[in-house]
């Protein structure tokens, strides 16, 4: 049987700027009040951590220091896919070396692979480490969607052990739960699937919402896997309307705004994304407060 990663929440974490600039005396105080708030694991530069418009020296060294920080108190998972395959091999070998515990490989983006390019992209960076992979599905962002064949496929390779699934597709879901079993662990990319998704045999979530939350969303994957399903169910729905808040425009504009609002960061995002519109704003706003997170 394959290792898990991890079993709960982890965080996608932002990445907080200052002044055009990693903002590090804010990301440690995230990290802190992350594994104070008791989360399974921390995903450091992937969709949520504006990856993608960090350079390759912030790249390495938000991962140097998310690693040195944490200190193997929970599993660091580091956001090193691309749709350049030698440069997530060159970016993958470099966390592993760093001593990172896992890595989120998304689909290749733009270039909009085959299924079997698919395969052999993965492939060839799950070749090249010596740690675990998790594949990341979020169709809507890459034009790429893995199909469960192809992660029966994925599920064969040793040191590949999950999918985060965010194509929002059950039915998806449940296709790669019947065809990988306990080769290949699930884990729900969307915070309105959790319950879902673990029904279906995933083992947890790559939460947006454990940003401001981290106690609460893994406490709804607690509370399913000791059983208390209704409870799980109860927490899924309680913060279905700030999820769906949290989601009214491209992640990570809303929660920066609403981890701003909490005075944990600056909201400053990278171009092309941009400050939240005033009336998605103010409605976050107003439903943080009726949940007590601001006054």
């Amino acid at each position: 049987m394959k290792k898990t990663v991890f079993t709960g929440a982890a965080t996608a974490l932002i990445t907080p700027f200052k002044n055009g600039n990693i903002d590090y005396s804010a990301y440690e105080k995230i990290l802190e009040q992350q594994i104070s708030g008791g989360i399974s694991a921390l995903v450091v530069a992937g969709t949520t951590g504006e990856g993608s418009t960090l350079t390759d020296a912030e790249h390495r060294d938000i991962i140097d220091f998310t690693v040195e920080k944490v200190a193997k108190r929970v599993p660091v998972i580091a956001g090193t896919g691309s749709n350049d395959t030698a440069y997530a091999i060159e970016l993958s070998k470099f966390a592993d070396k760093a001593g990172a515990d896992a890595l989120l490989l998304v689909t290749p983006y733009y270039n909009k692979a085959t299924q079997n390019g698919l395969y052999e992209s993965f492939k060839a960076v799950a070749d090249s480490v010596s740690i675990p992979c998790i594949v990341y599905n979020v169709p809507s962002r890459t034009g790429c969607n893995i199909q469960p064949a192809t992660a029966k496929r994925l599920s064969e390779i040793e040191n590949i052990t999950a999918i985060k699934e965010a194509s929002g597709d059950i039915s998806q879901v449940a296709k790669i739960s019947q065809l990988c079993g306990e080769n290949l662990d699930i884990y729900s990319g969307n915070d309105d699937q959790i319950v879902p998704v673990l029904s279906l045999g995933g083992k947890g979530v790559i939460s947006v919402l454990s940003n401001i939350l981290p106690h609460e969303t893994n406490e709804i994957c607690t509370r399913f896997f000791n059983g208390d399903t209704s409870g799980a169910l109860k927490l899924q729905l309680d913060y279905l309307e700030l999820i769906s808040a949290l989601f009214s425009e491209v992640n990570p504009i809303p929660v920066k705004a609403a981890m701003a609002a909490m005075g944990m960061c600056e909201n400053s995002l990278r171009l092309p994304l941009t400050q939240m519109e005033e009336k998605n704003a103010e409605k976050l706003i107003g439903i943080m407060r009726q949940k007590g997170l601001i006054k």
